[in-house]
């Protein structure tokens, strides 16, 4: 037996290998205790699964809430302050009362160290490690970065070896995010440090839940708990991935290559653009207003969810998120004492989730209480509901119109508890050309923990920008160290092998640049980069230099199960003929509400394919 579990800011959803699905409300103050209740009542508690897949958000928990351990930092002597410093903007251009977030080390945790590599990757200086510190009193972990580590690692791998010797828990910038930037290096390297505590804790607690646990990554992959607790940092975005990359895989299937993913829970929406049937990808992404530069699915989230909380700001304009109320009260109508009105209880009033409905674990809902919050704060249904869908329509803009996409050639996978809901008027306004409603729509980030492959992704700066020779040598022992990692042997036959019978999927990829330039873009050879670059920037100099800044591949293992084989049971679920809107469906894990002007039939997968008709939503 094998389940999916991800855990939600609302609800903790199970999916076993049959397709069955279990939701319960989850556990902020302990998120193991709903992923252990949840799957004892999917599989039965005298049941040990072969395989528990997990997407959790309890490293991003901890950087949002400030539970961190203490990190002691060394760095080349001098530039102990980089990590303060940073980069010369703001995160908000016009706010003149806008901050930018504390050092997540303090100046009397960063110690400089007499080492010097130069930027060509020669050792100017050695290092001492007898001369080294030990760290100061309440240090619970320990980050190494040194200046072009990247490039080359001797100086920095005798400081971390030294310590470790010493008996700390080290994490060095080179084995980390072997890549140039020294200031989103070190908040990587230092961010991941942090974590290691509270993170390897928690998955400790969950390994006697089933044979073997894999954890999703920020890159749409599966990995073991020990390389998880090795470098937490890569979970940030573990939840959205699963999400996204099962997204990917029903778009496809129901003809669209080309997609937008759109996941509304119960604290957050998570938006994704899908090109060529895949999630697009990011060499980095700011969490909680800090830069980690660890390979990752692009993956934009806004904190508008089904209890997203409505108020009046103090100018009387109305105001949806990201206050959440969580799964605790949770929405008024839950009647579990919620005061304050969310999306959710809008929704109902709006006649939108039926007033008889069953949520699973909550019983029946309260339409007086939701009534009651509503007024008591001043807000209408109807006016909580078009602020909530401006926000995430802005979401679904920042990663498809901003990029140069046409919404109008893209579908919009809607999925979550809440997306189904707000799907069409999304898709309205966007003019998006359809709304895929998955089978197990409001599950689907579960599935998709079992519908996604283990693997790794690797990535190290390439030393001279212009000197493109010896490139494939570079792919060569990256994919060595992949299949290692992913404990098959090496693979013979080229980019697309297989390996002691297991089939091991390489993609390969350049960051380029332009001379000059101080962004680069990621592409998948020299010679696709400028057409790469005049689609995404929307002009390219063919005749000027490429500069190649790093090499990356990604490996793949075949997924624990198929997509294919956990939506056997759900063909037919939406019926034989043509359902017109306006009509409220509502299932399990979720409701799905088509306004009028809408209509849709069963695709593949059993997913409802909605296409507009005419009228409005």
């Amino acid at each position: 037996m094998r389940v999916g579990v991800d855990s939600g800011g609302t609800f903790t959803d199970v999916v076993t290998e049959s397709g069955a699905i279990t939701k319960v409300p989850s556990t902020p103050a302990d998120p193991g205790a709903a992923v252990r209740s949840g799957s004892a009542m999917a599989v039965g508690s005298a049941t040990v699964p072969d395989l528990l897949a997990h997407g959790t958000t309890v490293a991003t928990n901890a950087l949002l809430e400030g539970r961190l351990g203490r990190v002691c930092l060394y760095c080349t002597e001098g530039f102990t302050d980089v990590v303060e410093i940073g980069r010369q903007d703001r995160p908000s251009l016009y706010d003149p009362w806008s901050r930018r977030p504390e050092p997540l080390v303090a100046r009397s945790m960063r110690l400089g160290v007499l080492e010097r590599v130069g930027a060509d990757g020669s050792v100017l200086r050695a290092v001492d490690t007898s001369t080294l510190a030990d760290p100061p009193e309440g240090a619970d972990s320990v980050a190494v970065c040194t200046l072009h580590a990247d490039l080359e690692a001797s100086n920095e791998s005798a400081i971390a070896e030294e310590l470790r010797r010493r008996g700390w828990d080290v994490t060095a910038s080179h084995e980390v995010s072997p890549e140039f930037r020294e200031y989103e290096r070190t908040v990587t390297t230092v961010l991941n440090a942090a974590l290691r505590p509270v993170v390897s804790s928690y998955l400790r607690a969950l390994e006697p839940l089933a044979s073997e646990v894999l954890v999703m990554t920020s890159a749409g992959s599966l990995v073991g708990t020990d390389r998880a607790a090795e470098l937490p940092a890569g979970l940030l975005l573990s939840g959205p991935a699963a999400g996204a990359r099962a997204a990917a895989q029903v778009a496809a299937a129901c003809g669209f290559e080309a997609a937008l993913g759109f996941d509304m829970g119960g604290t957050s929406t998570d938006v994704c653009l899908v090109i060529d049937g895949a999630p697009a990808m990011a060499q980095q992404q700011a969490v909680a207003g800090y830069p980690v530069r660890l390979p990752s699915l692009d993956v934009h989230t806004v904190g508008a969810g089904g209890g997203s909380i409505a108020r009046l700001d103090a100018g009387g304009a109305l105001v949806v998120g990201p206050e959440s109320a969580g799964a605790v009260p949770g929405p008024a109508c839950y009647g579990l004492g919620g005061l304050a009105p969310t999306v959710t209880d809008a929704n109902v009033l709006c006649g939108r989730i039926p007033a008889d409905a069953v949520f699973s674990g909550l019983g029946s809902l309260d339409l007086e209480a939701a009534e009651r919050a509503m007024s008591s704060a001043g807000v209408t249904p109807e006016g909580v509901i078009a602020v909530v869908n401006a926000t995430m329509v802005q979401a679904l803009r920042r990663v498809s119109v901003q990029r140069g996409i046409d919404p109008s050639d893209l579908a919009l996978v809607a999925f979550g508890g809440a997306g189904p809901l707000h799907a069409c008027a999304l898709a309205e306004e966007l003019g998006a050309a359809a709304v895929v409603v998955p089978a197990m729509a409001g599950v689907l980030s579960a599935a998709g923990l079992l519908s996604s492959p283990r693997g790794v992704e690797l990535v190290r700066s390439w030393p001279d920008p212009l000197e493109h020779g010896g490139l494939q040598e570079a792919f060569a022992g990256l994919r060595s160290h992949a299949a290692e990692a992913l404990g098959v042997s090496e693979p013979t036959s080229g980019p697309s092998g297989v390996a002691d019978g297991a089939d091991i999927e390489f993609q390969q990829f350049l960051d380029c640049r332009y001379s000059g330039q101080s962004h680069d873009l990621r592409t998948e050879s020299v010679a696709a980069f400028h057409d790469d670059h005049e689609r995404t920037n929307g002009y390219a100099r063919r005749g000027d230099p490429v500069e190649v800044t790093a090499v990356r591949l990604q490996a793949r293992l075949a997924a624990p199960t198929t997509m294919q084989e956990l939506c056997a049971e759900s063909q037919g679920a939406w019926g034989q003929g043509v359902l017109e809107g306006p009509a409220v469906v509502s299932r399990d894990d979720c409701t799905v509400w088509v306004p009028a002007g809408w209509s849709g039939s069963e695709g593949a997968l059993g997913a409802l394919v909605l296409r507009r008709t005419g009228g409005t939503s």
